[in-house]
């Protein structure tokens, strides 16, 4: 992403999607020097007039839910906790902390590094899921613990990095405990504040399975925790961002969890729903791991998965040519390169992205490799040749429009051709350019006609085969997993007005594909018919 997003802290006891899901703004200043104009490559040179034109009507959607008849997998068979979701977020630094890894395997124990102003707190191990719509479930819950008031943040001159030292205050031993993503929420006593703690008990391996991908190094990229990320620092400049962002701190954004409670959690309980076979790791476990994808069905990329390492994206692509179907489920994927680093709690504890100052990162001086934008020089390398779509700008509010109702995809949906629904195109969008290197053949299902600050363009949710037979889909969208859980006429403004008739959309749209992943190599069993020149008139 090109620019900050403003993203409004759910400290009112809400349910996920209600008061947080406001319009997403931006900061202009962060748009300068990234490589790119505001809204994207720049230019609208070799647009055409989109062969399928928006109606003014909605979309006919069953008012059935997504996988209603679905056995769901024996975890999610268990009673949830509806009580997981934070009631009393309670004043600033009242509680708050952050664990000493981002995932470990079952029965590993991390370390967790809490700061207090109450004497004593709790805290409680919730496995996010389905759980007949719970969403989470307790697994575990600590005895009261002694709280202490640790240091404040630390500010690295050199990188502008903001961490902690803070001392380890208890050890949290997983044993027992399913593979998923989990949110500890830490309990101040006296009700003096919550706060969450996301952790990841991944999976030691994936074959058979479609992997749920945490963008850990995207959470980061915008954790706002001490005033600085990789967009914004002192006084909200962009020249004054962090060069360098570190694990070692919590979360501000979402009373602690992350950018993993919009991008993330509607995505994992419509999975976990399906019944689905599901294997669950972090951006950092695919760089650091090349055969963990080794045998598995799909890669599930959430709604924001915008910072990739080099190594994770050749593991990815590697998968893919073996036959894994790949599942963009948002835009702006893999847009940044990063280099990950050690802190002193660990290895890949610091993430790098120096973007239009690459040369001045000491990493690019020892090996030549920048950590900037993907399609920038040097090494240019843009995202269109794995994904099939590119990232082509921000900010946009669109209805998204049906092109090819016939598709598989939309079976189920009652859609028609030129059917709209509001506001599900935004705050970002990617689109087919065959002025990059796009992997044929690609079909575009839905071609949704966008003005992204007075530049006409297009959001194009597509379809291609790669070679191994793999099926890569996009959506095209920022919204797509927040839709998932758009409910209501619109009218109140939650979710970006986005209303269920989105959301059921997405639901039915989304559970065709994860079953057509489940099930092989989706692009061989459902060969794409290339519709470019259709579409863009080339």
């Amino acid at each position: 992403m090109a620019e900050q997003q403003a993203v409004d802290d759910p400290s009112d006891g809400q349910r996920p999607g209600t008061g947080r899901r406001r319009f997403l703004g931006l900061a202009g200043a962060a748009a300068a020097g990234v490589g790119l104009t505001a809204c994207g490559t720049g230019g609208s040179a070799g647009l055409r007039q989109a062969a399928v034109a928006a109606t003014a009507g909605g979309g006919s959607i069953p008012s059935s839910g997504a996988g209603s008849s679905a056995v769901p997998q024996q975890e999610n068979a268990k009673p949830g906790n509806a009580d997981w979701r934070i009631g009393t977020a309670g004043p600033d630094r009242a509680i708050e902390g952050w664990a000493d890894r981002t995932s470990v395997l079952p029965g590993e124990s991390f370390g967790l590094h809490v700061s207090t102003t109450a004497s004593t707190f709790k805290v409680s191990a919730y496995r996010m899921g389905w759980y007949g719509g719970a969403r989470g479930r307790l697994v575990w819950q600590s005895d009261q613990l002694p709280g202490s008031t640790q240091s404040a943040a630390a500010l690295d001159p050199h990188t502008r990095m903001i961490s902690t030292d803070w001392s380890k205050t208890t050890t949290v031993d997983t044993a027992g405990w399913p593979e998923g993503s989990y949110l500890l929420r830490l309990d101040a006593a006296g009700g003096a504040g919550q706060r969450y703690v996301p952790v990841t008990v991944r999976s030691a391996s994936t074959a058979g399975k479609l992997v749920v991908v945490n963008a850990t190094a995207t959470w980061q990229a915008y954790n706002t925790w001490g005033g600085y990320n990789l967009y914004n620092g002192e006084n909200g400049a962009y020249a004054t961002r962090s060069l360098v962002v570190s694990h070692d701190r919590p979360y501000h954004e979402y009373d602690g969890a992350g950018l993993f409670m919009v991008y993330e959690t509607p995505l994992i309980a419509l999975a976990e729903k399906l019944g689905l076979p599901l294997a669950y790791a972090t951006s950092t476990d695919l760089a650091g791991q090349p055969g963990l994808l080794k045998g598995a069905l799909a890669v599930l990329s959430p709604g924001h998965d915008e910072y990739w390492s080099p190594e994770q994206r050749a593991n990815v692509v590697a998968a893919r040519d073996a036959g894994t179907n790949l599942a963009i489920l948002g835009a702006n994927c893999c847009f940044r390169r990063v280099r990950y680093e050690p802190s002193p709690t660990g290895a890949d504890r610091q993430v790098v992205c120096y973007k239009d100052s690459y040369k001045q990162d000491p990493g690019f001086q020892q090996t030549g490799l920048p950590t900037n934008d993907y399609r920038a020089a040097p090494h240019a390398d843009p995202e269109s040749s794995m994904l099939g779509v590119i990232y082509d700008g921000y900010p946009v509010d669109a209805p998204y429009v049906v092109g090819d109702p016939g598709h598989w995809l939309f079976a189920g949906t009652g859609v028609q051709a030129g059917d709209s629904f509001p506001h599900l195109v935004g705050v970002e969008y990617d689109r087919v350019n065959t002025g990059f290197d796009t992997p044929r053949p690609i079909e575009i299902l839905a071609h949704s006609p966008v003005v992204c600050e007075g530049r006409k363009s297009f959001s194009d949710t597509a379809f291609y085969r790669a070679p191994s037979g793999a099926g890569v889909f996009a959506s095209g969208t920022m919204r797509w997993v927040e839709a998932l859980d758009a409910s209501g006429d619109g009218r109140s403004g939650a979710d970006h007005a986005m209303d269920a008739k989105a959301g059921a959309l997405t639901q039915k749209v989304t559970e065709n594909l994860l079953r057509a992943f489940a099930a092989g190599p989706a692009g061989a069993a459902h060969p794409p018919q290339d519709n470019v020149a259709a579409v863009y008139g080339q």
